[in-house]
């Protein structure tokens, strides 16, 4: 599911944070962030498998990506967590589906921001794909940074050498998402590249192993070695 490449034309107005001197008291106030999961996505070249239940490095990636930033996890996020799809979730997670089924990512994120807008109203919403088994280890940085974003910033998302770009990892401000959603003609089929080109974006570094996605089988054995890899630590 997770949606990459640049949108047409010229790029989202951006900034990168490469970590200002000064500013760690202000991170310390990193603001609270609801977070939406995308875990709808057809799953073509996996056979139809449901990625969410997919397990990768011991852990389903839904299990993997809320034991990193769900409730009472270590990178937390401070606000409530929706589920975009027909997969179980744990107590304490809300769940939807996008209307149509099947209707793509945007389609979701207008699914899972209305049962947010039921439940919460924090200023900062983050979007993730399931199909990016370290995702919570790349948004638990981005919220720290939160709390020194100009307001003129509308969205930030992580950047790394060789990653291609990647809306569907990011946190956005609630409103400048929902302003760029109804500026689309419509949200069944839609791009989220057209989203992301409306917004003013702000780049945080991040390691090149927080990031990347799974679509295919040969990408599930990449991360399996990739995360045996690092649960073995340095040689």
């Amino acid at each position: 599911m997770a949606e990459k490449t640049s949108p047409p034309g010229a790029a989202p107005s951006r900034t990168t944070s490469r970590g200002v001197p000064g500013r760690d008291a202000t991170r310390a106030q990193a603001p609270a962030v609801d977070l939406v999961v995308l875990a709808g996505g057809r799953a073509t070249r996996l056979d139809g498998q449901d990625k969410a239940a997919l397990v990768v490095g011991g852990s389903s990636l839904l299990d993997r990506l809320l034991a990193q930033v769900g409730p009472g996890a270590p990178g937390e996020l401070g606000g409530r967590v929706v589920v975009v799809g027909r997969t179980p979730v744990p107590a304490g997670v809300l769940r939807t589906v996008e209307d149509p089924p099947g209707g793509g990512p945007v389609a979701g994120v207008v699914a899972g921001l209305d049962l947010l807008d039921r439940a919460s109203s924090h200023e900062w919403v983050a979007v993730a794909a399931v199909d990016q088994p370290e995702a919570g280890r790349a948004l638990a940085p981005l919220r720290q940074e939160l709390g020194v974003v100009p307001r003129a910033v509308q969205a930030v998302r992580p950047w790394g050498s060789g990653f291609e770009e990647q809306w569907l990892l990011a946190c956005y401000r609630r409103e400048a998402l929902r302003e760029a959603l109804r500026s689309l003609p419509q949200v069944d089929g839609a791009r989220m590249r057209d989203v992301a080109a409306a917004l003013r974006w702000m780049l945080v570094l991040s390691p090149a192993d927080h990031l990347g996605d799974l679509d295919t089988w040969a990408d599930k054995e990449a991360w399996e070695r990739r995360l045996d890899g690092d649960a073995a630590g340095p040689v």
